[in-house]
């Protein structure tokens, strides 16, 4: 953080009070005629091409086993093992205790380790624990790690609290990216999502990302759309280039392309990438395999032509 930014959150509470207001009926209407937006023919196949590789493909259940996540590794690598030409997915998203497994089985392929740590989905741990967790997840080889924000401590009031911990993370982190998760369901407002987003960016995230996955409201495209916003402006203000992951109920190739167009209206060609922007899904790809093999065959492959995840 440079001295800028500290000199500008000396009062914490009252920077983040002090952002705008999020007009909830604006934003919700715009995402709304966005998601009528359609793309031409020619331009589809590119779209689905960009969409695969932007997902984390994610596996977070307690029955999780390394043959599980090896095998969902072989997938990230070859989504679709009839066709070379399909890209590999950006990343592998587990637990801290597969994240060996997974380091093994991606190996020289390009494909990113995600870890979620801190005591995901919850959060609440000590600060000592999260930092452990951190820590083993990238002893274990991932390069990503994705954590959760203390939400109790944030909806308290207790911005500083939050503030630390997630340079605390960034620090144990060492070379690995951070994505700090906001869990936006939880947060009850448009304008907490706002403050939070800037909370996570100030402290130095590298990704905001909407949700775990585990509670009943994830990824929204208004939701979204908030935090896209407060990437633009953040780097309007400071010259840093934040990612976003919205994860959680993105199912079908109509929503990754209704998601793509919410990029491109609001943020940009700069967001249009990996580097940039990440789908946090488990069943989306199949959908998106299964569209683009009726671009490329004119037919759809059956549903269980591609592996059930």
């Amino acid at each position: 953080m440079t001295v800028t930014v500290s000199a500008a959150l000396s009062d914490l509470r009252s920077f983040l009070h002090g952002l705008p207001g999020v007009d909830k009926v604006g934003v919700e209407a715009r995402a709304a005629a966005l998601a009528t937006r359609s793309i031409k023919t020619s331009a589809k196949a590119e779209a689905i091409d960009l969409a695969i590789r932007m997902v984390d493909l994610t596996t977070l259940e307690g029955a999780d086993t390394p043959g599980k996540v090896r095998a969902l590794c072989a997938k990230a690598r070859r989504p679709d093992p009839a066709d070379p030409s399909c890209p590999p997915v950006a990343a592998i998203c587990v637990y801290p205790a597969m994240a060996r497994v997974a380091a093994a089985a991606l190996a020289g392929s390009g494909v990113h380790l995600a870890s979620v740590a801190t005591a995901f989905p919850s959060g609440q741990a000590p600060l000592e624990v999260k930092l452990a967790d951190t820590r083993d997840a990238v002893a274990a080889g991932a390069d990503e790690i994705d954590m959760v924000i203390s939400r109790g401590a944030f909806l308290a009031g207790d911005y500083t609290k939050v503030f630390d911990e997630i340079v605390a993370v960034k620090e144990a982190c060492g070379g690995a990216h951070l994505k700090v998760i906001l869990e936006t369901g939880e947060l009850g407002t448009y304008d907490n999502i706002r403050r939070a987003s800037w909370l996570a960016m100030l402290a130095g995230a590298d990704f905001i990302k909407t949700s775990t996955g585990k509670v009943a409201v994830n990824a929204t495209l208004p939701i979204t759309l908030v935090m896209l916003e407060a990437v633009r402006d953040f780097r309007e203000r400071h010259g840093r280039i934040i990612g976003v992951k919205p994860a959680g109920g993105i199912k079908t190739t109509k929503d990754a392309v209704k998601y793509l167009v919410l990029i491109n209206e609001t943020v940009g060609d700069d967001w249009l990438s990996p580097d940039r922007f990440r789908f946090g899904a488990s069943s989306l790809l199949n959908d998106l395999l299964m569209q683009r093999t009726k671009l490329t065959t004119g037919h759809y492959a059956g549903p269980d032509y591609f592996t059930l995840d």
